[in-house]
């Protein structure tokens, strides 16, 4: 006979699980107090949203679900952000939540939330366990959906009372996972389809990659001389640097590539949906009868047909896709060679930073000279604003598991993203990036840094305003400046009053010597950048913007 809690842990272990986030609660203290007998590493956090987003950074890395523990009521309502950002981006997640007892259901008893109603859009399945007896059950049903098709989060109640109920329960065994592959008529197709092309171009997205896969699927652009681009926020998927590296296909492209898309012939699409962002509202593929020869893998049947007709749909993850895709082979040398050469020369362009810009600190250079001295496997988590742009046009990605980004567009993901990144590869550089406003929605996190002494690196650009906002602001209503504006701390003794390293940057020259200052400091470290607020984009300022230049 055990508890509930112990039931939990037990089938966290057999899911091969080593680590969890939370924010302690009453709710669910028996299993707190079960994982202190576990192997299992408990990561505290200081806000709800802080511990989903790092889950999420623990499934998008791994590929296996992230775990978050949160209390009843406002501790689960404040992690909603990270669910969905789970489900937007297709990333396992399981997440459990410490219910009012049973005898209180349905009493609007103290921080009670009905979570099969709350989370059930936002999650692939939201349910509550009532009898310790099926908790082996049940957590293992919950590994095998957040990761099979459509990867995404898992929510699971869990009543007080039922946690510390003694039950007799079988020994939980480990999920199965669920892969589909190509047939071989598919594939024959696809070659078939290739073989007649004039302007393809292949589109990679999604989750269930690993390195093995996205170096199958190299090898198979290689053969075949393919151009590919990356959808928004999965740039990690191709080497930047590959001669056949076309891109990112995310928010402002490349326009010589978003060019090539829209008159491409053959466009492959593997393992992304390819939503609002990614497709520039639909006019990249028109939904639902693109211009182009669609050829759709996805591993949900669900995804196949659902925005897009595709001529060939394949239902298969990327992993069997690329794997079977690696061993195709072109009759003859593809005749587009020579435009997958231009569309890569091209992207050397785009992705080569400006040198001048408004104000004393220009974000070109300091994005050159990043450029020259992080790693290959350095990991690059961040937020959404403006301030991402820099990060998603000018750094050039060389390895896969080195990107933690929502393509959900969600706010305040970099620094918990950043956390969760260093404590799972505590040899590798993490840089977190956020803008002003997108630091202090989840600032705090900074404080779990500095708690288990993980050296990050976040990188606040600091240009008082809510940039993203401020500039749609200034193109609809010019001059009508309302709720755009912010006060901000100073954002280097804000890490020093944490107990990191905190530095201040005002002009370009400064950068160099504060970055190498707060790796060396061996703590976590804030360097922020104070940027002028006309810096808004590469190319254009707010007075552009405003004035329609």
């Amino acid at each position: 006979m055990k508890t509930g809690g112990q039931l939990i842990v037990e089938a966290l272990e057999a899911n091969g699980v080593d680590r969890i986030y939370c924010v302690p609660g009453e709710s669910y203290l028996a299993v707190l107090d079960a994982l202190h007998d576990s192997r299992i590493k408990t990561i505290v956090c200081r806000q709800e949203g802080g511990a989903a987003m790092m889950a999420d950074c623990h499934g998008k890395l791994t590929g296996r679900p992230g775990i978050c523990f949160v209390t009843r009521g406002p501790g689960a309502t404040n992690a909603s952000a990270g669910i969905h950002i789970a489900m937007q981006d297709s990333t396992p997640l399981i997440m459990f939540i410490g219910q009012v007892a049973s005898h209180a259901r349905e009493r609007e008893a103290f921080q009670e939330v009905n979570y099969r109603a709350f989370f059930g859009d936002i999650a692939k399945w939201a349910t509550e366990i009532d009898d310790a007896a099926r908790i082996p059950e049940m957590v293992t049903r919950a590994f095998a959906v957040a990761t099979s098709g459509r990867p995404g989060p898992v929510v699971i109640s869990l009543p007080e009372d039922m946690l510390t109920a003694l039950a007799d329960a079988p020994d939980a065994l480990p999920f199965t996972p669920v892969e589909t592959s190509p047939g071989e008529a598919e594939m024959a197709r696809l070659e078939e389809l290739l073989a007649k092309a004039k302007r393809p171009i292949a589109i990679l997205g999604g989750s269930r990659w690993s390195a093995a896969s996205a170096a199958a699927f190299r090898e198979a652009a290689e053969r075949w001389a393919l151009p590919v681009g990356c959808s928004f926020r999965r740039q990690m998927l191709f080497d930047h640097l590959h001669p056949n590296y076309a891109g990112d296909i995310g928010i402002g492209p490349n326009p010589k590539l978003a060019n090539y898309v829209k008159q491409a012939d053959l466009v492959l699409l593997v393992g992304g949906r390819f939503g609002e962002m990614p497709s520039s509202d639909y006019s990249l593929l028109k939904s639902p009868y693109p211009d182009q020869t669609l050829v759709h893998v996805h591993a949900d049947s669900d995804e196949l047909g659902r925005v897009y007709r595709p001529d060939l749909a394949i239902n298969a993850s990327p992993e069997a896709f690329a794997h079977a895709f690696a061993r195709t082979r072109p009759g003859s040398r593809p005749a587009w060679s020579d435009e997958t050469a231009r569309l890569h020369a091209a992207y050397i362009e785009w992705s080569t930073p400006p040198e001048t810009g408004p104000g004393p600190v220009q974000m070109g250079p300091i994005m050159s000279y990043l450029e020259t001295v992080l790693p290959d496997d350095a990991i690059i988590a961040n937020g959404a604003g403006n301030y991402a742009t820099w990060i998603h046009r000018f750094h050039r990605f060389r390895r896969f598991g080195t990107q933690a980004a929502p393509t959900s567009g969600s706010m305040g993901y970099g620094t918990p993203g950043a956390v969760a990144a260093k404590d799972l590869f505590p040899d590798r550089q993490v840089i977190a990036f956020a803008g002003d406003g997108c630091f202090l929605m989840n600032g705090q996190e900074f404080a779990t840094a500095v708690q288990y002494d993980l050296a990050i690196v976040v990188i606040v650009v600091n240009n008082g305003i809510y940039g993203t906002i401020r500039m749609h602001q200034e193109r609809e209503y010019p001059g009508r400046v309302v709720a755009t504006d912010l006060k901000n701390p100073d954002f280097a003794a804000l890490a020093r009053a944490y107990g990191g390293h905190g530095e201040t940057v005002e002009k370009t020259a400064d950068f160099a010597p504060a970055f190498e200052r707060a790796r060396a400091s061996g703590r976590p470290a804030i360097v922020e950048i104070r940027l002028d607020p006309e810096a808004i984009t590469p190319t254009r300022t707010l007075t552009d913007i405003r004035e329609k230049r």
